[in-house]
């Protein structure tokens, strides 16, 4: 086992979750994404099964690549040098969506560099994520686990105040929450503000990620070996194959973290929709979304080093289910089926709650489901394989999910429909993952 990485590097580790978040925040969740659905396009219906379906083809290509990536990097021993060559792919994707103006004949270079971002990002997560069990004892796995994803919460929240303070303009006004003309003389009317979403989070990501390169241990083995032709994915899933309870687990995984892609990447768009929603109160949204999210993970991190991983993602993804199903069900007419007047705040207010809960168990789950990883694999296949299929089984149907959003969308020309598929990933995800837990019980 490697030595423990010192504090700086730990620190430095966790940094680069913040350093990525507003990616996640800005483009993906809050703000280019309504902005992409509602004005890129003559309908919301429209955009937002275009929208699905460039998530899905983006996550199709990481599927595909993923393992082989993975098998790569434990040959060669080192991952920072393929997270470098991500952040580059990721910060030119990323600078590449300032050119998605409204009223253009062709989105074509959008769409590629959205593509280009989003590969960049995923990929970027799986050479981190499986430095994790290098960093610290494994007993400690989880609670840093947590507190990293707590960390990049911390960050979405407070790129989502200066988004609101020096960028975004207020409803009704053409200034900030704090009274000023959005900076760098950002033009509202040709859609500037969210457009610059992207070049926002590349240069955050370049100034924050500077630390994990510095201090954050790399591990190389002694024993990297050099890449065979064939890969070694072929070896990895007939060693899974040996483990039941494994490809249990990553099937679970599929489903309840394609779940929560559906709902992190519509749940903004659905609000804008069918709520009526602009920037300013999506950010307002995303704020509250974000602070839950942080002391979930922290919370569910703390849980994580007291009993396990388990519990904390049995409970996350049940939270999740109940909520996608109170979703579907507030409309501006009426919240959970009791009808309300048009004028009633209660449909915001019922939204906003389920936004914090989708944040809360969502951080819970994604930090803990990284300790899952380490639980399931440890001792069975190498580590950043291991992360490498773990991210090829969330985007094997991660693009499943929002392919099927679009597909319902399309056929309904319904927001609120397109939505629906979310409850039956979470529910067959749970259902999965207590026979995974069943059966690596029996085995021990």
């Amino acid at each position: 086992m490697a030595a423990q990485a010192s504090k700086k590097g730990i620190w430095s580790w966790m940094l680069f979750d913040w350093a990525g978040q507003p990616f996640h925040t800005l483009v993906i969740t809050f703000i280019f994404a309504p902005y992409f659905v509602s004005t890129l396009f003559s309908d919301q219906a429209t955009g937002q099964s275009t929208w699905a379906f460039l998530i899905g083809f983006a996550g199709i290509l990481v599927a595909i690549s993923a393992p082989f990536l993975g098998a790569a990097a434990d040959r060669s021993g080192l991952r920072k040098p393929w997270v470098l060559g991500f952040g580059a792919l990721f910060v030119a994707g990323s600078v590449g969506l300032w050119w998605a103006v409204p009223g253009s004949e062709s989105l074509i270079w959008v769409y590629v560099a959205f593509i280009a971002a989003f590969i960049g990002a995923e990929f970027m997560i799986i050479f981190t994520n499986s430095m994790l069990p290098d960093l610290v004892a494994r007993k400690d796995i989880g609670r840093l686990s947590g507190s990293g994803w707590a960390l990049g919460y911390a960050g979405g929240v407070l790129i989502l105040l200066v988004y609101l303070a020096f960028i975004s303009t207020a409803p009704g006004s053409d200034t900030t929450l704090i009274g000023i003309s959005p900076i760098l003389g950002l033009d509202p009317a040709l859609g500037e503000p969210a457009r610059a979403s992207g070049p926002i989070s590349a240069l955050w990501f370049v100034v924050f990620a500077i630390p994990f390169f510095l201090f954050t241990p790399d591990s190389r083995s002694t024993a990297a070996r050099p890449v065979k032709k064939t890969g070694g994915l072929r070896e990895t899933i007939a060693k899974i194959r040996q483990y039941p309870q494994l490809w249990m687990f990553f099937l679970s995984s599929m489903l309840y973290r394609d779940g929560l892609v559906v709902l992190y990447s519509f749940g903004a768009i659905y609000s804008a929709g069918v709520l009526g929603w602009g920037s300013f109160e999506l950010g307002i949204f995303g704020i509250a979304a974000a602070i839950a999210g942080a002391l979930g993970a922290w919370g569910g991190g703390w849980v994580d080093g007291r009993r396990g991983p388990m519990p904390v993602v049995q409970f996350s993804i049940t939270m999740l289910l109940l909520v996608s199903i109170a979703v579907l069900m507030i409309t501006r007419e009426s919240v959970l089926f009791f009808p309300v007047g048009p004028d009633s705040a209660a449909p915001d207010i019922a939204f906003f709650i389920c936004g914090a809960v989708i944040g809360a168990a969502g951080g819970a789950m994604q930090a803990s489901s990284r300790t899952l990883v380490v639980l399931f694999v440890d001792g069975k296949i190498p580590m950043t394989e291991a992360f490498g299929i773990y991210a090829m089984a969330g985007k094997a149907t991660a693009f499943i999910g929002p392919i099927l959003v679009g597909v319902v969308t399309f056929l309904t020309s319904s927001q609120r429909a397109g939505i629906s598929p979310v409850v039956a990933l979470f529910l067959f995800g749970i259902l999965l993952l207590w026979a995974a837990k069943k059966r690596a019980a029996q085995d021990t």
